[in-house]
């Protein structure tokens, strides 16, 4: 028999009461939709399937296969010493062969055309630990970071929930892909000054996240441009830098300091996980690099609550010190996403959906706003409601991402076998047909 307790009525902290979390996002609603209702070939068939998480399930055979053939990296097996080190207390600044693996892996997957001192990576419990650990450093309370639009809903929770500092949107529009304009940056900048808030920074999502496109070169210095006229930071998120189908294509915020030889580089952080590039979300393993001797110091100390177990590190430490295995997986991930996502443009095209061109991420940036009755955010959610009820798709709708223009949603593509996207895509289809049906039995009928 359940106990029932009687709910006190002592009250809580601002940070526990506060609704800045952004948890009743149509976002984390879609979410909850599938819980509840999960596709499954077999148990399921007519679930609910998850085109809403940016996870990436394409290559996890070759993690799988790396373990199996290195399975002492995943095990302590008789070196009790090993155990013994490990397992006892761990300094904040983490294991230094898992340091040197990381920045010899950020190198790598950039085309070894940036460099990165082992030194300067501090290690985080992820990339959501990463960007909050910044902001608390960069911001106070009350002050502002600039965040160009879409961008991912989570950086509501991530920036904002505990750390009181505000988001001031960077207004960007499809009629150039939504990428950023100097324009765009100074707009919000001045607006945050007319309602007296203090910037004290902008941060920039490359890959451009929900776009799934790289920022281009120009647009990079740009930015940099930008911040250091202001005297504010910049924060790079380059989690998917990874997921660029071609290595030439994306450029990091790294490449342009360089070529500046690192003038103003102590405003630039960048943060970067595995999350996305090797598909480990559930290690929890994020880092800020950082320019700042200062900002690296004070990002240290603060990691004490946002540690990586020693385990995850050594096997991590191993695995991405392989060359052998790390070039084939970069290589093989690539070419893979390149596949699942012309397959997802060719089957949204044959649908009657247009899409917005990429190059990296694991998603894709559609267009239905033919489909809605009005332009609005209102329109736009009754929408994403009828797909994600009726269609059984969870998807994003671009109000969730702060997106200006109502009927563009966000679809990944990566979280799944190809037979469910398969699936997932018939279902967008039949849909739409069922759409241009009650369209023409509506102008007949006028």
């Amino acid at each position: 028999m359940a106990i029932e307790i009687e709910q006190p009525s002592v009250g809580l902290s601002k940070v526990a009461v506060s609704e800045t979390h952004g948890e009743d996002s149509p976002y984390f609603a879609g979410w909850k939709a599938y819980d509840e209702d999960p596709y499954d070939e077999s148990n399921n068939p007519s679930g609910v399937i998850q085109m809403g998480l940016a996870e990436n399930q394409v290559s996890f055979d070759l993690l799988e296969k790396f373990l199996e053939q290195n399975s002492e990296a995943a095990r302590w097996g008789n070196n009790i010493s090993g155990f013994r080190e490990n397992a006892l207390f761990q300094d904040y600044h983490g294991l230094l062969s898992f340091r040197k693996a990381m920045a010899s892996f950020m190198e790598q997957i950039r085309g070894g055309r940036a460099k990165f001192n082992p030194d300067r990576v501090v290690l985080t419990a992820g990339a959501t630990a990463a960007n909050e650990l910044l902001t608390f450093i960069l911001a106070d309370p009350g002050d502002a970071l600039l965040v160009p639009t879409p961008y991912y809903p989570g950086f509501d929770r991530d920036l904002r929930w505990r750390t009181g500092v505000k988001i001031v949107p960077v207004h960007c529009d499809s009629s150039n892909n939504f990428q950023i304009t100097p324009q765009a940056l100074e707009a919000a900048y001045n607006n945050a000054e007319a309602m007296n808030i203090k910037v004290k920074g902008v941060l920039i999502t490359n890959p451009s996240n929900p776009l799934g496109a790289t920022i281009q070169r120009k647009v990079l210095e740009e930015v940099l441009d930008f911040v250091t006229r202001k005297n504010i930071h910049l924060v790079s998120d380059e989690i998917y830098s990874g997921s660029v189908f071609s290595s030439s294509e994306f450029v990091s915020i790294a490449e342009v300091l360089e070529t500046r030889n690192y003038k103003d580089s102590e405003r630039v952080h960048i943060v970067y996980s595995l999350s996305k590039d090797l598909g480990l979300p559930g290690f929890r393993v994020g880092t800020i690099y950082s320019y700042n001797d200062k900002v690296v110091t004070t990002a240290r100390r603060m990691s004490s609550f946002t540690l990586i177990s020693s385990q995850t590190q050594q096997l991590l430490a191993s695995m991405l010190s392989d060359k052998e295995f790390s070039e084939n997986y970069i290589k093989t991930n690539r070419e893979r996403l390149r596949k699942r996502y012309q397959m997802i443009i060719d089957g949204l095209r044959n649908a009657g959906i247009e899409c917005l061109k990429g190059n990296a991420g694991l998603f894709c940036w559609m267009n239905l706003s033919p489909l809605l009755e009005k332009p609005t955010r209102e329109c736009e959610l009754a929408l994403w409601k009828s797909i994600l009820h009726e269609v059984k798709l969870n998807i994003s709708p671009g109000s969730s991402c702060h997106c200006s223009e109502p009927g563009w949603f966000r679809v990944c593509f990566a979280n799944m076998s190809e037979q469910t996207l398969e699936i997932a895509l018939k279902r967008i289809h039949d849909f739409m047909e069922q759409r241009k049906m009650i369209k023409s039995s509506n102008l007949s009928s006028q």
